[in-house]
């Protein structure tokens, strides 16, 4: 059964009485030197609860988010929300976008009617845009171990097989495109193609595969252990690969949070469940350093770039704050690190054979050279941007609607082909 579903009101009364009688933590008394290197100022946090007591106004918001047709629907014992907006085209090709954390459906708000209108006369779209497991509106995962990545991914196959789309695309970001992977890989049947701007693959290592087919890559590969990746790949075209670890705070100073996430969720949880202050800075950490702004100077200025805006920052504060689902939200990394770790290995080892893109935007978290990806993928669009970040469709919503729609082009370019020739035949 699907049922429809509205976004709902606000508890403003709570939230008012919960922002009226805040405490802030302790500081270096010469903070201005500090900036960012500690987490999220206090400076930035104040601004932030002025402007969501003061001036944002969540029925707006709401408003607009219920311009969609919103459902539930019962999908391996768990209610999974998800916005679904059919287009009047008949070219069009569904798709559904994944988002990661600390994000939502929202996250998607600036592209879902322009993909499902076709926008310039470009490739249209059925858009289905579900909110994760645990995040937002969906029912978190019940049982410890079953909340990763791969039932996360039948999960969302079986929505589309359940709206009618035996083939359909997948967009994915963060979380999302970890799930958009798997389902790739173990629904290749049901999915025409996957487009990424946080792609996982593993490096050209001396395999007899790889060594057959694609030597030189391997040669590059092994030089670029010795002499730097940006030596071999490019200064430009990789980003973090010697520092990135998933909860290695000593190699990784970013790593805190997946540290913590992904051991003790549930400590973590009391803060950030109980004081929408707490929730708001944990939350203004990550879209500060994992978005593109202008200048350093304006980075140790400013909570957000430019290309955010306050208001879209404290939607999804709001939606994390009005569903309680900080806490599930955050058992993901819990579920990665601790339950299903093999499983994600397994991920990045298995070949993507059906079509993939990929499009970078500067300021993403990690960039793979695009020699790992040719042998790891069937990569048949790649762009890279010197804009934008972690959040593309929230930053550089043209650049990220555009390679949808052509690579939705080149994927039904593709099926009037094999149509035709069988036709032929």
């Amino acid at each position: 059964m699907i049922e429809k579903f509205i976004v709902p009101e606000l508890d403003k009364k709570e939230l008012d009485s919960k922002l009226a009688n805040i405490r802030l933590p302790n500081e270096f008394e010469d903070n201005s030197s500090v900036g960012w290197k500690c987490g999220t100022p206090s400076w930035a946090v104040q601004e932030m609860l002025s402007a969501w007591k003061n001036d944002f106004n969540w029925e707006e918001k709401r408003k607009e988010m219920n311009r969609w047709h919103h459902y539930k629907t019962n999908i391996n014992a768990l209610n999974i929300h998800f916005v679904h907006e059919r287009s009047s085209s008949e070219d069009a090709l569904p798709i559904i976008l994944l988002h990661g954390w600390p994000s939502s459906f929202y996250e998607f708000h600036k592209i879902i009617e322009s993909l499902r209108d076709g926008m310039d006369s470009v490739q249209p779209f059925h858009v289905v845009v579900p909110s994760l497991p645990g995040y937002g509106f969906s029912q978190a995962p019940k049982y410890d171990g079953s909340g990763g990545i791969e039932q996360m991914a039948d999960i969302f196959n079986k929505l589309m097989l359940k709206l009618g789309y035996n083939r359909y695309m997948i967009y994915g970001t963060d979380w999302g495109a970890m799930i958009g992977t798997c389902m790739a890989q173990n629904y290749s049947d049901s999915c025409m193609g996957f487009i990424t701007n946080m792609p996982s693959a593993m490096p050209p290592l001396p395999t007899l595969y790889n060594l057959i087919f694609h030597p030189f890559k391997v040669i590059l590969f092994i030089l670029s252990l010795f002499v730097g990746f940006d030596v071999i790949y490019g200064k430009n075209e990789t980003r973090n690969l010697k520092t990135t670890a998933y909860a290695n705070v000593d190699k990784d100073e970013t790593a805190g949070y997946r540290a913590i996430q992904g051991t003790r969720p549930y400590t973590l949880a009391f803060g950030l469940t109980d004081s929408p202050v707490g929730l708001l800075g944990w939350m203004l950490e990550p879209y500060h350093f994992w978005t593109c702004f202008s200048s350093n100077e304006s980075s140790d200025l400013q909570s957000l770039p430019s290309t955010i805006s306050v208001d879209e920052f404290l939607t999804q504060v709001t939606l994390y704050w009005i569903t309680n689902s900080m806490s599930s939200s955050c058992r993901l990394y819990y579920e990665a690190k601790k339950n299903h770790n093999k499983a994600l290995k397994g991920i990045l080892r298995k070949h993507i054979s059906v079509p993939m893109a990929v499009s970078y935007f500067n300021n993403e978290v990690v960039k793979l050279p695009r020699d790992w990806l040719e042998v790891n993928t069937n990569l048949v669009q790649f762009q890279s941007y010197n804009k934008g970040g972690h959040f593309p469709a929230l930053e550089v919503t043209h650049l990220l609607l555009k390679d949808i729609q052509s690579f939705g082009s080149l994927i039904a370019n593709d099926i009037h082909h094999k149509k035709t020739k069988l036709k032929k035949n």
